[in-house]
C-alpha cells in the first residue's frame, strides 16, 4: 500500500515527495541529515545507505560489481541503525570503495547485509565529501500507522 499525503506530513514533508521506497537528504545546521523511507525496516535501511553513498557522490556513477557482506548485531532499532551506517562508512574507508545496491535481513536486532559498489575512482566518481560517521544526532527509526518505516539521522561530513 502507497503511503498517503497524511503520512507524508507525519514526517514533515511535502506530499509531493513521498512515495514508497525512497532516500532523502534534509538540511542541518552543521553536517547532513539522511532518511530512508520503505514497506520494511529492511528498505528503509538500504534506502539510507543510498542517502549516505548520494553524499559522496552521484549514485549513477557508482557500479555494483563486487558484493561485500556485513553483519551487525544490536536490540535497538535506533543503535542497529548507525551501527549498520557506520559499518557500511568502515567498509569504504578500508576497501576504498562506494556502494550503490544493498540488500538486508534484520531478525532479531541481527543485521546481515550484503552491499555491492566498486572501488573509488576519483575521476569518474569525483567525490565531493568525506562522510565520518553516522551519528545520533535527529536519531530516528520508527513505523507510521499504515506500517511505512522512517530511519534517519545526522552525518559527520
Amino acid at each position: 500500500m502507497k503511503p498517503t499525503c497524511t503520512d507524508a506530513q507525519n514526517y514533515g514533508l511535502n506530499c509531493m515527495t513521498m512515495s514508497r521506497a525512497h532516500w532523502q537528504h534534509y538540511s542541518h545546521p552543521a553536517d547532513m541529515g539522511i532518511r530512508g523511507f520503505g514497506a520494511s525496516l529492511e528498505e528503509a535501511f538500504e534506502q539510507a545507505a543510498m542517502a549516505l553513498t548520494a553524499i559522496i557522490t552521484d549514485l549513477k556513477k557508482v557500479k555494483p560489481r563486487q558484493k561485500v557482506e556485513i553483519i551487525y548485531e544490536e536490540q535497538d532499532n535506533e543503535l542497529l541503525f548507525v551501527g549498520w551506517l557506520n559499518a557500511l562508512l568502515y567498509e569504504m574507508a578500508t576497501r576504498h570503495m562506494l556502494f550503490s545496491r544493498f540488500e538486508l535481513k534484520i531478525d532479531d536486532g541481527h543485521l546481515s547485509a550484503k552491499a555491492w559498489g566498486q572501488e573509488l575512482d576519483v575521476e569518474k566518481h569525483k567525490p565531493v565529501v568525506e562522510v565520518k560517521a553516522a551519528t545520533y544526532a535527529d536519531l530516528k527509526v520508527e513505523q507510521d500507522k499504515k506500517g511505512n518505516w522512517l530511519a534517519q539521522c545526522v552525518v559527520d561530513v
